[in-house]
Order: structure tokens, then sequence, then C-alpha cells
């Protein structure tokens, strides 16, 4: 009998020793979702060998994360959308080779990077910044690969037109700064004085659901509780979010990227989602606007333009883009669509 109640105190260990890690995952989903979604980033950095790091310059503090170190090809620096963060590029960096040195940083005010209500957060504003933080850490000691998507995609874009000899070449992804259908929105908020929400900032987890189908091309189901812990993680920042967007869409920035085109001199890859409602990319303009470089004008899918769809300066990317960067942007168009890195990046 006594050997009996021994099996079945074993059990009832073994079984609560199970239900407690099950238990507080449950309750962590329910009634701390936010906390859960940073805890998930945080795993996704260590498992990938991303480290994190802070810059300091002249009182200002840039948050990033690195892999590798500098070597014979070329560093990679990364520069996120509005109101995303440096960890929006972990899925990305999931694919590239372990022996890039990569470089992920939290732009200006955005996450761990330094928020101040005298900085200045237009496009020309953010590129200031983004080139003091390539200084302090020395990423321009030679030319390096440069990467945006959306917001960060317009910065990158006149980054380079700043900077012509930082850059060996660069890669933008649904990039901002240039005409897009998104400019219907605008128009509507600029009606109303801008008394109506801007859907790029949803405040509930409703107006989060809209944002998903704004943003998003595939329809999927996002558990409520999940959409709360989106909204509990941003809602802190909404007030910057409204300053920094109003920003970007001002007269001086909102249309940065297209009036400095024809400065960028460093070969360019452009990735857009056809089905984009934000930025669109729209074919024409990089065509009849391309740079005196190289211009490679990816979709989503993979589908490269014909060579009927190109300008003579336009050279096809199946000739063009080679190494490593085709390789992994050809595997990870999914990943590269503007609702990937603009919503999971919240």
């Amino acid at each position: 009998m006594a050997a009996d109640l021994d099996v079945v105190n074993l059990f009832i260990i073994a079984a609560g020793t199970l239900a407690l890690p099950i238990l507080a995952f449950v309750a962590s989903v329910l009634l701390w979702p936010s906390a859960l979604i940073k805890v998930y980033y945080w795993y996704w950095r260590r498992t990938l060998g991303l480290q994190v790091r802070y810059a300091d310059c002249g009182g200002y503090r840039f948050c990033y994360s690195y892999r590798g170190k500098p070597g014979m090809r070329p560093s990679i620096l990364m520069l996120h959308g509005f109101s995303a963060h440096k960890d929006t590029w972990l899925t990305v960096v999931k694919y590239l080779p372990k022996h890039l040195h990569i470089v992920c940083v939290d732009m200006p005010g955005h996450e761990g990077t330094t928020r101040t209500n005298t900085d200045d957060y237009s496009i020309q504003g953010q590129v200031r910044r983004i080139h003091q933080f390539v200084e302090v850490i020395h990423l321009n000691r030679k030319p390096f690969h440069l990467v945006g998507n959306s917001m960060g995609g317009n910065v990158a874009g006149v980054y380079a037109a700043f900077y012509p000899s930082e850059i060996c070449s660069m890669t933008l992804i649904c990039p901002d700064g240039q005409y897009t259908k998104f400019d219907n929105h605008l128009q509507d908020l600029e009606h109303s004085n801008y008394t109506l929400n801007i859907p790029l900032i949803p405040t509930t987890p409703e107006e989060m659901e809209d944002m998903f189908r704004l943003c998003s091309h595939v329809r999927f189901k996002i558990p409520q509780q999940i959409l709360q812990g989106l909204v509990d993680v941003r809602q802190p920042h909404n007030t910057f979010y409204h300053e920094v967007f109003m920003e970007i869409i001002g007269e001086k920035s909102r249309y940065a990227l297209q009036e400095h085109l024809h400065l960028i001199a460093a070969p360019l890859q452009v990735i857009w989602g056809k089905q984009d409602q934000v930025n669109d990319s729209r074919r024409h303009i990089w065509v009849q606007s391309g740079p005196s470089g190289e211009l490679w004008p990816l979709c989503s899918d993979g589908e490269a333009l014909s060579n009927s769809q190109t300008h003579s300066r336009v050279h096809h990317p199946a000739a063009r883009c080679q190494g490593w960067h085709k390789e992994i942007f050809l595997k990870t168009f999914p990943l590269f669509m503007h609702q990937v890195l603009l919503v999971f990046g919240m």
C-alpha cells in the first residue's frame, strides 16, 4: 500500500511539474501578451547569435544588434520602418550567412535609441542621425551594403544620395518617399484636419486588425490576445509615432526619396509587394527616374520585370543581381512583404 501511495505521489508531482509551465504560458498569453512578445524577440536574438549593444554620440545613444565582424565582404546595415524596431529584421537575418557582418539599428527615437522632443525626425534629420551612428561604430571605414524598409527605405535612399562614397550597394524594400497609393489616405487625413485616426497608429485591437487588412495581402486570423499585446506594446509610444508620422508626410520628407533618386550612384535593388496598399513602389517611377548606377526592379514573388519593361539603364536582375544578396532576397521575398516588417515589428 505504501508503495502504491509513493507511485501516486510521484505521478502527482510529475503532473504538477509539467502543468506549471503550461499554466504560466497560458496565463502570459491571456494576461501579459506584450511580455510574451518581448520574450519571443529575446529568444530569437539569442538563437540567431545577435548581440545587443549601445553606441553613444555626444549624449545621444543608439541601440543596435549585430552579428559577425567586419571582414572581406561588405558589412550590412539594416534600417527598419515606421513604428518598428531592430528586431523586425530577425526573420531576414535568419537566412543570411553567419560569416557576414550584420548591424540592425533602432531608428532615431525608436525602441532603445534616444528619444527627445527637440530632435528632427524628418527624413533628412534621420539621415544625419544614422550617419552619426555609422561614424561612431566606424562602419564607414569601407563601403557597406545598406538595406531599408518603408520609412527606413526612404532614409536609406537619401543617405546614399548624401554620402555616396560610403555605400557599395543597397536594397530598398517597399520604400516610401515617392508617389504611392497611400497618398489617397493622406489626402483624406489632410481634409479632416487630421481628426481621423491614422491607420498606421492603431489604439485598439480592432484598429490593429484594420491595419493588418491595410498592410497585408494575405488574410489570416490573429487571436485577440495577440492583437491586444501588440496594442499594449505600442500604446506608450503612440504620441511619438504621431509626431514622426507628421514629419515624414510633411512637405520636406514625403517625396524625399523621389527627389534624391537621381543622386544615388550605388547599384540599387528595389523590392516591393505587388499588392502593397501602403508603399507600392510603382514601376514606372523607378524605370523613368532610375539612378546612374544599376537598378534591379524585382517583385515580391521573385518575378522580375521583363526586358521589354525595363529602361535602357536598368539591368535585368538575373544578369546583375549576383552573390549572396540574390540568393537570400529571392529566397525570402515573402518575408519582405511590407506587412511582415511593419506589423510584426510592433
